[in-house]
């Protein structure tokens, strides 16, 4: 295979990645491992390495959009952000010195979560009591509803700090974005409207991907000819995939989507368990 052929097939390959990451919430990091790691045999800390920076470029795209929309609650994620960087740190530096065929099954097993979370009901009420100290941080927050704001209050702001520090280590670890853990931590355990749980954990992904990358760069896991189609890819789909979202309904693609990374998830747990990586 010329250098050619493989860029344009990364090139491609990221492109779907970051256009189903961006349909199903789950963002690109869940396609690209798989895709380097089983597709092309790339060695597994060179893909999470180039998973993050992907990671920051799809973030911070997205985001502004988000921010600007007045989705996004800005103060929350600033005070999120100290539990998911500090953990992202801890689980980048344990990455490089645990075996790679444990890090596959680990990444399966988030993936087989990850997929759960896809498909689970998701909460739409806004709370209406709140902790003290939520109020205390002014966390309390609106958001845009059909040109209306609908205000929500948050509950159990400690829980959901300490459910993003293993978030941010799961991040650090596997180099996703360990979204589906952050919209738990927030949509569950604070009760944040799902809208904005989601928005703030993509606001949330660029920094804690940053914080672990400079990890990676420094022990050298980065390959810009492996990462430079990838970041282009996916952040082309990504943008793809925030114009059509709207157009079509992503019930029936969230349960495709499922099954599919629950396949690869056990793939990868296969390949970790005969140490293949």
């Amino acid at each position: 295979m010329t250098i050619l052929l493989f860029t344009f097939i990364l090139l491609v390959g990221a492109y779907l990645a970051g256009l189903l990451g961006s349909l199903t919430g789950l963002g690109g990091g869940v396609i690209v491992i798989p895709m380097l790691t089983l597709m092309f045999h790339v060695d597994l800390r060179y893909a999470i390495g180039t998973a993050l920076l992907a990671s920051i470029a799809t973030s911070s795209g997205a985001a502004s959009a988000y921010v600007k929309e007045g989705i996004t609650n800005i103060r929350l994620g600033m005070l999120l952000e100290i539990a998911t960087t500090l953990g992202a740190v801890i689980g980048a530096m344990i990455a490089i010195f645990m075996p790679t065929n444990t890090i596959a099954i680990i990444f399966g097993v988030v993936l087989i979560f990850s997929a759960l979370m896809t498909v689970r009901k998701k909460n739409e009420q806004p709370e209406l009591v709140g902790s003290p100290l939520a109020e205390k941080l002014k966390l309390n927050s609106s958001y845009p509803v059909n040109g209306e704001k609908i205000p929500y209050k948050l509950s159990n702001v400690t829980g959901g700090f300490s459910l993003m520090t293993v978030a941010g280590m799961l991040s650090g670890l596997l180099g996703i974005g360990s979204g589906s853990l952050k919209v738990l931590a927030m949509d569950t355990m604070m009760k944040i409207p799902f809208k904005v749980s989601t928005t703030t954990s993509n606001f949330m992904i660029g920094v804690t991907a940053a914080a672990s990358a400079v990890v990676y760069l420094q022990r050298g896991y980065m390959d810009p000819g492996i990462a430079f189609p990838v970041i282009i890819g996916v952040l082309g789909g990504a943008l793809t995939g925030a114009k059509i979202l709207p157009k079509i309904n992503p019930k029936t693609l969230r349960i495709i989507f499922a099954v599919a990374i629950t396949l690869v998830a056990i793939q990868m747990m296969v390949n970790g368990v005969q140490q293949k990586f």
